[in-house]
């Protein structure tokens, strides 16, 4: 089939390399001049499977008021005109219930534990390089009551056979050695061996390279304005270049699928949660992580990047500005000089970026009411994590393939 992949960030171009492994002629849109250029370029760095968790948890709606008042706050509110976000929110405390926390955490890890999978076979069958380490993340408790609520996670981990270990100071000394200097600064830690790390960016240049090599067409500088439909088909995308056509469609454009699906009648439960990110070179081994270290008070994580440090995070719901308040730059230089002071952060690069984020956490993959359409978006702080099994999965059905794992209810018939 002839497939037009909607979007060139992690998500739509490992979309792309699976479709085109599946024997599919593929040309991937996207308005910027190259891949992973806005939410897939400085993300946190993380690799996570065994954190894979939605931000929808119970306890989140007493925290988030807490939140709305620290100095160095994980959480920010900054109302808009939008009519979407008050639904989007209401429908995300909805799913701060136990059982949905169970049972969106456990869609998650599925997807998730199968993207790594994936991920690794690709490294080992490409050669593909991005900076990458495969030694774990640190989830790091400031507090006896963080350590103390972690017993939810394992839980759901263990039914998973996620391994994980659940460390006091002296192990989390050993797994990270440079926290050994600011041990009183912690009481603890969940350790989740199997999680990497790595450069999304580089990741996605270089898998754009092969998937060329592949027959894929990438198409930069044209921006996408809207989907012609009608007869339960897609008909076309209207972009500045002019009508496109295929034999069928993938959305995969993140934060803005929702606006581009809305003229055709798709509701699509995607909002952005703006994360931000500092980059600096390590100028001291001794005080830099080994691999990723996530700081459970300020919801930061603190990456290892080859010979830079990637300090990433906040949640900040307020519409589609990516705007860089040095309020937020100050959060990550705190966090980041509280625990691996190993580089001038002063110099570092400030980006930020929109997550797609759903009310559950949970990606939505699959068809849509319209035969040619399907969907890959909506992955939130975990693209980078989930982008491989994602793109496998949706190949698959793109291509008549029963997956490897469940997918009917990652789909869009789920809301």
């Amino acid at each position: 089939m002839r497939i037009a992949v909607l979007g060139a960030g992690v998500i739509g171009t490992t979309t792309a390399y699976y479709l085109a492994k599946a024997g599919h002629e593929v040309t991937v849109y996207d308005r910027q001049p190259g891949p992973a250029l806005e939410t897939s370029y400085a993300n946190a760095g993380e690799i996570s499977p065994g954190y894979s968790t939605p931000w929808a948890a119970p306890g989140i709606p007493i925290k988030a008021i807490k939140w709305l008042f620290m100095q160095h706050a994980p959480l920010i509110l900054r109302p808009t005109l939008d009519t979407r976000m008050l639904p989007w929110m209401m429908s995300l405390l909805m799913n701060c219930t136990s059982t949905a926390y169970a049972r969106n955490k456990g869609r998650m890890l599925r997807i998730a534990g199968y993207s790594r999978e994936c991920l690794i076979a690709l490294r080992e069958e490409t050669g593909i390089a991005y900076d990458h380490r495969t030694q774990g993340t640190v989830q790091l408790f400031r507090t006896q009551k963080q350590l103390d609520h972690a017993g939810l996670d394992t839980e759901v981990l263990a039914a998973d056979g996620v391994p994980f270990e659940l460390l006091d100071r002296e192990g989390v000394a050993r797994a990270e050695p440079a926290l050994a200097a600011v041990k009183d600064s912690f009481v603890g830690a969940l350790r989740l061996p199997l999680d990497e790390t790595g450069d999304c960016y580089l990741f996605t240049n270089a898998l754009a390279k092969i998937a060329e090599g592949l027959g894929v067409r990438f198409r930069y500088g044209v921006s996408i304005s809207r989907i012609e439909a009608s007869g339960g088909v897609v008909k076309s995308v209207a972009t500045s270049e002019g009508d496109i056509s295929a034999d069928h469609y993938v959305l995969a454009l993140g934060s803005w699928s929702p606006i581009i699906g809305r003229a055709i009648g798709l509701k699509l439960p995607v909002y952005p949660v703006k994360g931000y990110s500092l980059t600096a070179n390590i100028s001291d081994e001794a005080r830099a992580p080994v691999s990723t270290v996530l700081d459970e008070t300020y919801k930061v994580a603190l990456t290892r990047l080859g010979s830079r440090l990637r300090v990433g995070g906040m949640a900040e719901i307020g519409g589609y500005s990516t705007d860089l308040p040095p309020a937020r730059r100050d959060t990550l230089e705190y966090v980041a000089s509280s625990l691996f002071p190993c580089g001038d952060l002063k110099a570092a690069d400030y980006w930020s970026g929109l997550r797609p984020m759903t009310p559950d956490g949970t990606p939505i993959i699959g068809a849509t009411r319209y035969a040619n359409l399907s969907l890959n978006t909506g992955h939130g702080t975990l693209g980078w994590t989930m982008s491989c099994g994602s793109a496998r999965a949706l190949s698959d059905l793109i291509s008549g393939r029963k997956p490897d794992i469940e997918t009917k209810d990652l789909s869009i018939d789920r809301y």
